[in-house]
């Protein structure tokens, strides 16, 4: 009998599916954006402990939005990314005319070289957008306070570390923008669904009108909204549109299983962690990477690198895995080295990949399986099991 071992388990609960029935069981009942989204804003908010977030329908969106909020209130032109990261970071930076500026990763958590990051800053930069990758921390003191002291801003991608924190404080308010997902297979879902969080007033109205087409009257600041009708009198009061947007909106049904979702989010990332640190004493460090920085992390998903750039050895495992239905994904975060994606070609020449040693082992040689916390000691062993026998 094959073990069989998907990357996410349950991650919707009768729970969820009651609040998703007693909204359906109201009368005259709204599913579009309406108070349920807005309740699940205000109870995330006060979850991450920010003042301001804004609900859409999915980490992309929150992404595109985020970077063309920068877009309208900022000239610099050149942002710094990771390489290992899902595709929409770095397709909202091309998408606005931003000059995308990659660095190499730090295998200890996988995210940015903080070292590397600062030799790329120059006078042209405006932004890092650092992703936390598979819930491990990307922040530490010495980059915060590089960027604080250079005018840089930071943003956030936290969409693999709900909950993760760095000096004890959650990751996602640490940056002037923040971004979450909630895709099925991550620490929490609403079906599909983002995120965008922030401190800053202007940022959270300009996010709210981005999410609806651009649109005034979707700021929530009123006083806002009579000054712009006075200076647009020839046009109709509830159709004034000010950015260039489209719709981001989410639902009702979405943002009332995420208020349901959030109740158990802590607890539920207390297993996770707790998984992580079975998963990586029970594996073999000969065959691979277990020196992961772990302080702060919440964990998204079981990080599995070979030690060595191995071909022979990455198919076995990779046959071996298949054999035993142990489902995984090959490249970590966004399948790998995104500098090796088809779509980069017209935006980024002449790449030295050579420059970049790290996150390629990881492309070639490092995979994620299925953490969730309905998973059992045992079953974690049995994999660990599974995956130390191989051999060439």
């Amino acid at each position: 009998m094959k073990l069989s071992h998907p990357l996410m388990h349950e991650n919707f609960t009768r729970g969820d599916f009651k609040a998703v029935t007693a909204l359906f069981k109201k009368k005259n009942v709204i599913l579009t954006q309406s108070k349920n989204v807005k309740q699940f804003e205000n109870n995330w908010s006060k979850w991450l402990g920010v003042n301001h977030s804004v609900f859409v329908n999915s980490g992309s969106s929150a992404n595109l939005i985020t970077i063309s909020i920068l877009k309208n209130l900022y000239k610099k032109k050149e942002i710094i990314l990771p390489t290992l990261t899902w595709v929409s970071d770095i397709n909202s930076v091309i998408q606005n005319g931003f000059k995308p500026i990659f660095v190499d990763i730090n295998p200890k958590n996988l995210c940015m070289d903080e070292n590397q990051i600062i030799k790329s800053v120059n006078k042209n930069t405006l932004a890092v957008f650092l992703t936390h990758v598979q819930g491990f921390n990307g922040l530490s003191n010495k980059l915060l306070s590089f960027l604080k002291r250079k005018k840089i801003l930071l943003i956030e991608d936290v969409c693999e570390s709900h909950g993760a924190t760095f000096n004890n404080k959650k990751l996602g308010t640490f940056g002037k923008i923040s971004n979450f997902s909630f895709y099925y297979a991550h620490h929490m879902s609403t079906i599909e669904g983002g995120m965008i969080c922030t401190n800053d007033k202007k940022i959270y109205e300009i996010a709210r009108m981005l999410r609806s087409h651009g649109m005034a009257r979707e700021s929530g600041n009123k006083s806002f909204e009579s000054k712009i009708i006075k200076k647009y009198p020839k046009l109709s009061p509830k159709f004034i549109f000010l950015y260039p947007a489209y719709n981001f909106r989410n639902t009702e049904i979405g943002a009332a299983i995420g208020i349901n979702q959030l109740k158990s989010l802590d607890k539920n990332n207390i297993k996770r962690k707790k998984n992580l640190k079975i998963f990586l004493t029970s594996l073999n460090k000969n065959l691979y990477k277990t020196n992961f920085d772990l302080k702060g992390n919440s964990n998204y998903a079981f990080p599995l690198i070979l030690n060595e750039p191995d071909i022979k050895l990455r198919d076995i495992l990779e046959k071996k895995l298949n054999q035993e239905k142990i489902e995984f994904r090959r490249g970590n975060a966004g399948g790998g080295n995104q500098l090796r994606q088809p779509y980069l070609k017209n935006y980024v020449k002449n790449i030295n990949l050579k420059k970049f040693k790290e996150v390629d082992h990881v492309h070639f040689f490092g995979y994620y399986i299925g953490n969730y916390p309905s998973l059992t000691k045992t079953k974690i062993i049995k994999i660990c099991e599974i995956l130390n026998a191989i051999k060439k």
